[in-house]
This record gives structure tokens, C-alpha cells and sequence, in this order.
């Protein structure tokens, strides 16, 4: 009867990952089948070795109340409010500096700083660090953020594996290890270590991005951010940022990317060139500008800095000038034909009033004169710039008037939170970083102080929430602990080595490395590590080999974890911000899996006298 469960095991877990790897299904549908199949087997077909014990249905579901589950989910909130408060705007530009104007160059800079601080801080802390610069990055410098994201968490792993503390997968096996009587030092792992992570390092930085694709939904987003240009209007109220701006050369260089087209100044009209113009209280200015140049004008000054008329409410009910809330978002509408509001200007098309939204910029096909933003007359297929809360959204759906281009919709940052964010991030990173309190607490606290804060509001922490991780997670431990309690994993290793009988110590640890390597990307990388060292150890007995050889294979091998999202607890971690499928880390992980193996078959046996 076990050797059933070890076969109907591994039988569903090759389904699992056969339906994963080919898209046909959503994840979520994959996940529930899995544990589905692994509950109704051991409910159906009740488990019990002599040397492995029993295995209930309710074990299999532990996954869901795993600390590292919880661990990633909370730091994915506490990631959405960094972005929602615009926390890490100025650390990536400082960082995005030393690059010059090269992207490539800034990229590679970026992940090489991130791996070398790996090698002496535990991964995860590390990547929760520069997700969310390398996210504003690639929104500043216009790149897409999935080329960066994966190879983040990969560049970390590989930097972990060069010293002793650099992972807790190394760590786990150092400390079985030393049980048997075999210590491995702080350096003992970090010549081979080395070799291992600048060879994967050139496949990572130069190669794998040419592989991960950019989904559509980021590509249509960047374009939309980056290339259309909106007209809008700004009143300069009282205490405005813009007040006092100088003239020079023609232009105002502290509007940053907002571009002026006309000055309208108590009746007077001023066009470019303006020369000798400074910039008062009750100017109007027509602009043009894209649309994060005006979400960075809104997050500066209040919903009040652009738009329309002066005494007009906006959504919820408030004056222009308050401050925006966390709820608030801007987003494109259409405007329809045969909507009411075609052929109408915006001064009196009502839009702010009718669908309690604020009015912010317009957009055409072809050529506008430079006249004011409430001059302006609508057109069917004008696309208009909208800002409201999540509220005015929801109930602009079912209008036929305006049709809200549903992707387009992005929070609008809440800079004055920005501190409060980045001293929660702190807090969480420093408390790990030195092991003051265990992550998983101070991560659940921290998503929790987002929230009562105000960085974040409780919708924007449902949709940080990803469910696609949760049921990946559990569904993945439910197979894993199948695969380790019956008995499976060590099946596996065990006809290897007798496949390998006879062979040279060589080829035996090369061997070892590939079977450690593809289950590690099954079972987590921790479980692999406590499972194997002691095969390892006692293949090194068996053949008269080094038994540091062994150890190092497993500590190596154990870290190959790139070719699942669920193998490594980064990958997880940048899965739901950079939009990556279970088939992206095949295509982009496995390869790399196997440039790890090949290099330690070469360097494992010359570096330990094999």
C-alpha cells in the first residue's frame, strides 16, 4: 500500500505541474485540483508506515497557516503601501543615478548591490528592499519591471550562496552537518560558491531578460504613462508649489515634465516663448503633460492643483483644495458616442457634477488650439483623464456616457504618508535583517500599521492580497509533505545512487547535485536541505569521498531553486509585482537550474580533490 501512495504521489504532482506549465488553466483551478487529489487520496486510501508514521488530511492542509505563506502575503501589502505613498521615489532615483542614462548599466548596478548584500543578510529582507525600488525604476526610466523583478530574487540566491549566513537553507544543512560531526566554516563554501554565482550572474543579468516577457497589460500600461500627453489646466490658488516660478529661455524648468502652451492672466493671454514671466497667484495654466506628470502635480498639491472650475465639488463631496485621501484614483474614460456630453465644452458638459468626479485633462487624435481647458469642446472617442475614488468608479460603470478604460485606473500617491511608510518598512527590514524579532511577526504588524495609518485604505489591502500566492503555497506543501512522508523523496535519491553504483566519486556528486536540485524546486528549499544532508553524509561514507563535498552539493543544490515560484521564498515575493506565471520561472529558472549543475560537476570535484 505505500509503495500506491508514493506512485499516486508522484502521479498528481507531474499532472500539477504539467497543467502549470501549460497555461490551459488558471492557476487558481490547478492549485485547488492538486490538493483536491491529495485529499481525497489519503481520505479515500488512509496512510500509515512503520518508518514514516501516518498522514491525515488535515496535515496536508498546514500549508495554509505556513509562516513563510504568511510571511510573503503580508509584505506584499506592506509593498503596496510603500508605492501607494510614493516611499521610494527618491531612494530609486538616487540609485537609478549611478547608472547614468543607461538602463542596462543601472539594472545590472542595482542587482549586483542586492546580491552582494545577500551574501551577509538573509534573501528575503534584501529583495523586500529593492522590489519596490527597482518597481519605481523601471516606472521612472520607462522599463518594464518584469525584466528586473525575477532576476532580482535569482541574484540574491546566487549571492547567498557564497557565504555561510547567506541563506537559511545553508545554515539548516551546516547544522545537520555538524550533528555528524563535520563542521563547515563562515568561508568554506565561498570559493566554489563563487564560481556558481558569477556564472549564473552572466546568464541572469545579460541572458534571462531576452526570455521573460512583458505582459500585456504592463506594456499597455507604459505606453499609456509614458507616451500620451494629456491638456489640462492648473489654477495657481493660494500656497500653490508653482507660485513664484521664473521663466528661462523661454520655458520654467521647475514644472519638471509639465509643458505650458498658455498663460492666462487676468484676462491676458501669454504664449511661448515666455520670456521674463514669473508665475503668481490666479494665473491659469493650459499644459500639456502625461499622465504621471499629473498623478506627481496631484500628489504634490492636493486634488485642488489641477482642473476645473473653482467652487466645483469633486467625488465625496469635498472643496478641490483638500488633501486626496488613500481611496484616490485617476483613470481614462472615453467619451462615448451619443453621449450626452459630445458637443458639449467642458465648462458645461458637468462632468464633475454628474458622475462625481474630478476633471483633469483631454485627449484627441488630432491637433487642439491653445485655448483654456473649459473652452475645450468634447468630441466622440475624446479621451478624458478622470480622478474620484474607488465610490465614483464603481458607479460609473453602468454609464453610457463615459467608458472607463478599467486598466488604466492608478492610485494617486499619498506623499505626506511617505515617512510613516518608510518607518514601517524600516522597522520590518531592521528587526529581520539582524533577527531581533521573527519576520513573519513584524511583517503582519506592519501590513497592519499600513492600514491603520492611512496608507493604505481596506480595498487597497484586499487587492495587494494575492490569492493566486495563497493557493499556490498551500496546494505546493500539501504536495510536498506527500512527497517527503511517504517516503517518495527519498526513493528518488536512493535509485540514483544505485543507478550511479560503480561510478567515480565525481560523477556520483554530480549526480546527487541534479536530484537535489530538481526536488528542491518541489519541496522547499529548507525541507530539502534537512532531508538530504544526511544521504549526502552517508553516500560520502559508502563511496571513501570528502564528506564536505557532499555537503557543499547539498547546500548548492538545495539554493538551485529557480525554475518554480514556489521553490524559493523571493520568488514568491516578486511573482505577484511583476506578473510572472508558473511557466515564466520554467522557461527563464530552468535553464539556470542547469547551468548550476554543470558548473558544480566542474568546479565541485577540482575545488574538493574528487
Amino acid at each position: 500500500m505505500a509503495d500506491f501512495h508514493i506512485w499516486m504521489t508522484l502521479v498528481i504532482i507531474l499532472a500539477t505541474v504539467a497543467a502549470y506549465a501549460s497555461e490551459r488553466f488558471a492557476l487558481e483551478q490547478v492549485a485547488l485540483a492538486s490538493l483536491a487529489g491529495f485529499l481525497l487520496l489519503f481520505a479515500v486510501f488512509p496512510y500509515e508506515s512503520p518508518v514514516y508514521g501516518s498522514l491525515d488530511p488535515e496535515e496536508l492542509l498546514t500549508g495554509f497557516a505556513n509562516p513563510a505563506l504568511a510571511t510573503v502575503l503580508a509584505l506584499l501589502i506592506v509593498g503596496q503601501g510603500l508605492f501607494a505613498t510614493d516611499a521610494m521615489d527618491r531612494p530609486a532615483r538616487i540609485i537609478a543615478g549611478s547608472g547614468g542614462r543607461s538602463n542596462t548599466r543601472t539594472i545590472v548596478i542595482t542587482l549586483l548591490a542586492a546580491a552582494t548584500l545577500s551574501a551577509i543578510l538573509n534573501n528575503t529582507p534584501v529583495v523586500v528592499i529593492f522590489i519596490p525600488v527597482l518597481t519605481v525604476m523601471a516606472a521612472q526610466r520607462n522599463f518594464a519591471a518584469s525584466k528586473t523583478l525575477m532576476p532580482l530574487s535569482f541574484m540574491t540566491i546566487l549571492g547567498g550562496m557564497t557565504t555561510l549566513i547567506g541563506s537559511s537553507t545553508n545554515l539548516l544543512v551546516a547544522g545537520v552537518a555538524a550533528r555528524s560531526g563535520i563542521g563547515i566554516g563562515f568561508f568554506d563554501i565561498t570559493v566554489p560558491g563563487l564560481a556558481l554565482a558569477a556564472t549564473g550572474a552572466v546568464y541572469v543579468l545579460w541572458i534571462m531578460p531576452r526570455i521573460l516577457r512583458e505582459t500585456g497589460s504592463e506594456q499597455n500600461f507604459r505606453r499609456t504613462v509614458s507616451g500620451t500627453q494629456f491638456i489640462g489646466e492648473i489654477r495657481l490658488t493660494a500656497g500653490h508649489p508653482f507660485i513664484g516660478l521664473e521663466s528661462r529661455a523661454g520655458l520654467f524648468p521647475g514644472l519638471g515634465e509639465i509643458t505650458p502652451r498658455l498663460i492666462v492672466r487676468r484676462g491676458m493671454n501669454f504664449y511661448p516663448p515666455f520670456e521674463n514671466v514669473t508665475l503668481s497667484e490666479s494665473d491659469r495654466l493650459v499644459v500639456t503633460a502625461t499622465r504621471r506628470a499629473f498623478v506627481k502635480a496631484l500628489s504634490r498639491g492636493g486634488s485642488g492643483i489641477i482642473g476645473g472650475e473653482e467652487a466645483e465639488p469633486f467625488a465625496g463631496g469635498g472643496e478641490l483644495s483638500q488633501p486626496l485621501g488613500p481611496d484616490y484614483h485617476i483613470a481614462e474614460a472615453v467619451i462615448a458616442p451619443g453621449s450626452r456630453h459630445a458637443g458639449r465644452t467642458i465648462r458645461n458638459a458637468g462632468i464633475d457634477i454628474t458622475h462625481g468626479v474630478h476633471m483633469l485633462g483631454v485627449q484627441r487624435k488630432h491637433r487642439m488650439g491653445r485655448t483654456p481647458l473649459s473652452e475645450i469642446r468634447l468630441e466622440p472617442g475624446d479621451t478624458i483623464l478622470i480622478g474620484g475614488t474607488d465610490r465614483a468608479f464603481e458607479e460609473m460603470r453602468d454609464s453610457h456616457d463615459l467608458l472607463v478604460l478599467e486598466w488604466s485606473a492608478e492610485p494617486v500617491p499619498q506623499r505626506r504618508k511617505a515617512g510613516i511608510a518608510i518607518a514601517i518598512f524600516a522597522f520590518i527590514v531592521v528587526t529581520a535583517a539582524f533577527n531581533i524579532l521573527p519576520i513573519v511577526v513584524t511583517s503582519i504588524a506592519g501590513a497592519f500599521a499600513m492600514m491603520a495609518t492611512g496608507c493604505l485604505t481596506l480595498q487597497q489591502v484586499g487587492r495587494a492580497f494575492d490569492r493566486q500566492i495563497f493557493l499556490l503555497v498551500g496546494a505546493s506543501i500539501a504536495a510536498a509533505t506527500a512527497l517527503e512522508r511517504t517516503g517518495g523523496a527519498e526513493l528518488i535519491a536512493n535509485g540514483v545512487v544505485t543507478l550511479l553504483d560503480g561510478q567515480s566519486p565525481a560523477v556520483v556528486v554530480s549526480g546527487f547535485f541534479a536530484v537535489v536540485a530538481v526536488l528542491t524546486n518541489f519541496l522547499s528549499n529548507n525541507a530539502t536541505a534537512v532531508l538530504f544532508t544526511p544521504i549526502a553524509i552517508g553516500i560520502a561514507e559508502a563511496i571513501g569521498a570528502p564528506p564536505e563535498a557532499f555537503v557543499a552539493a547539498t547546500i548548492f543544490a538545495a539554493n538551485a531553486s529557480f525554475a518554480t515560484p514556489i521553490g524559493y521564498q523571493t520568488n514568491l515575493l516578486v511573482m505577484g509585482p511583476g506578473h510572472y506565471s508558473f511557466r515564466d520561472f520554467i522557461k527563464a529558472g530552468a535553464p539556470l537550474v542547469a547551468i548550476m549543475w554543470l558548473t558544480f560537476s566542474l568546479v565541485g570535484p577540482w575545488y574538493y580533490g574528487l
